[in-house]
């Protein structure tokens, strides 16, 4: 069974359930591995199981994961994997009331912190990869002054590109095309501001 596309977080419930610092680790690092256990998941966040165990049971009852089938061989264990390819928060979707604004602002500080700590571990471990992955890891900044629709219309062409190279990357891993290959975090911002 394939993984749906991006799963569009609308309501308030889920968005609180994937608003937690741990929840929100424990379901990068299972989009990571693909599938893991809660065991193989706590040695990653550094946490006992029994609380791992939890906040998988919570993303889970939000339908954010799923058990993954075929997995467990003696089925003591349970399996886990992501239950899309990814998920989205639009602002749109949580500015009707305060609640739901301050649980989306929250939520978009947890992944931009999140993110800069991912990027700060690279340039901190940077010496210790390859210099082809050292010259191929991109830091850039550009400023275009454009119109709001603009934006939208960038903003789709870079999916676009980037649902590309994830779909020929999940294929060549599939069909056993694995040497050389590592996880790789592209984060875009692009937002309007005034100097």
């Amino acid at each position: 069974m394939s993984l749906s596309e991006n799963r569009r977080i609308t309501d308030l419930g889920t968005l609180k359930a994937v608003a937690h610092p741990l929840r929100m680790r424990l379901y990068r690092a299972l989009f990571v591995a693909r599938t893991a256990t809660a065991s193989q998941l706590a040695e990653q966040v550094d946490e006992a199981v029994s609380l791992v165990s939890y906040h998988l049971r919570k993303l889970a009852e939000h339908g954010l994961i799923e058990e993954a089938p075929g997995q467990s061989t003696d089925g003591r264990e349970r399996w886990w994997r992501t239950s899309s390819q990814g998920i989205t928060v639009r602002d749109e979707d949580f500015r009707d009331a305060p609640e739901k604004a301050a649980v989306g602002i929250a939520f978009s500080r947890l992944v931009a912190d999140q993110r800069a700590d991912l990027h700060l571990r690279f340039i901190e471990e940077r010496l210790a990869w390859p210099e082809e992955w050292r010259s191929a890891a991109i830091s850039a900044e550009w400023m275009p002054r454009l119109t709001a629709a603009e934006l939208a219309a960038l903003d789709g062409e870079l999916e676009a590109v980037l649902r590309k190279y994830d779909a020929k990357a999940r294929a060549a891993e599939a069909a056993g095309d694995t040497e050389g290959r590592e996880q790789v975090a592209v984060h875009l911002h692009a937002f309007p501001f005034r100097p």
